[in-house]
C-alpha cells in the first residue's frame, strides 16, 4: 500500500469489496484487490476549491456506500499537526463523498481538528453529534451493542507525558470504561481501537504491529 504509514483512516465498503482509504497527504482513496493486486486510486483531493490538508478518520453507510470523512484543517498538514492544535485552528471540516455521483459535499465546517467520525447505519436523517472529551481523541468506531470505541491520549500527570488509552463511549458521550495501553505502546499514540469478539484491535502509526487487547 502506497504511503501506508500516512493512512489514518479505513472503512471496507461491503457492497463492492473496496476499502475506502483517507490518507494524509493523497486525500481519499479507494483501495482495490479485485484482480489480485492491489491499486490505490485518488477519488477526490479537495471540494470548493480548497484542498485537503489533513484527510482523517472515516467511516461508510454500507446502505448508500457513502464515505463520510474528516478534513482535520486547512491550514496545518499532518507535520504541523502540534501547530494546529497550540494555535486553536478552527478550520475542519466533515465531508461526505457520494460514490454515485462522484462529489463531495461539505456538511460542517469550522471545527477544531476534527478526527474520528462514526455513521449510523439506519435510514435516520442526517443529525451530527460532536463529542468532546478530556482526552486527545483520534478515531473512534461504533460497537455491535451501539456505544463507541475512541482511541485518545491521556496526560501522565507524573511524568507530564501522553499516555495511549482507549475509550469506550455510550450514546451519550459518556465514557464508561477506559483501557490504558502504555504497557505495550509506551508513549507512542494511537490511531484505531476497534472491537471484534470480546477483543481490542489497537494500531499505531508509530509501531510494526496491531496489538489484541482483551477486554
Amino acid at each position: 500500500m502506497l504511503m501506508e504509514q500516512f493512512t489514518l483512516g479505513l472503512k471496507r465498503w461491503r457492497a463492492h469489496l473496496f476499502e475506502n482509504s483517507s490518507t494524509a497527504y493523497l486525500g481519499l482513496m479507494v483501495l482495490s484487490s479485485g484482480t489480485g493486486v492491489r491499486t490505490q486510486t485518488p477519488v477526490s483531493v479537495g471540494v470548493e476549491g480548497v484542498p485537503y490538508r489533513f484527510c482523517n478518520g472515516l467511516d461508510v453507510h454500507q446502505p448508500s456506500g457513502n464515505v463520510f470523512f474528516s478534513d482535520s484543517g486547512t491550514a496545518y498538514d499532518l507535520r504541523d499537526a502540534e501547530k494546529g492544535s497550540a494555535s486553536n485552528d478552527s478550520t475542519g471540516r466533515l465531508l461526505m463523498y457520494n460514490p454515485n455521483t462522484r462529489r463531495v459535499t461539505v456538511l460542517l465546517k469550522n471545527l477544531p481538528g476534527p478526527s474520528g467520525v462514526a455513521v449510523s447505519q439506519d435510514g435516520d436523517g442526517p443529525a451530527y453529534d460532536i463529542v468532546n472529551t478530556q482526552a486527545r481523541p483520534n478515531n473512534i468506531h461504533r460497537t455491535l451493542m451501539g456505544d463507541y470505541w475512541q482511541a485518545a491520549a491521556m496526560l501522565k500527570q507524573s511524568t507530564q507525558t501522553l499516555v495511549p488509552i482507549g475509550q469506550r463511549i455510550n450514546s451519550f458521550g459518556s465514557v464508561i470504561q477506559t483501557a490504558n495501553f502504555e504497557r505495550w505502546y509506551g508513549n507512542n499514540l494511537i490511531s484505531e481501537v476497534q472491537e471484534f469478539r470480546g477483543s481490542l484491535y489497537v494500531a499505531s502509526p508509530s509501531v510494526d504491529f496491531i496489538g489484541v487487547y482483551t477486554i
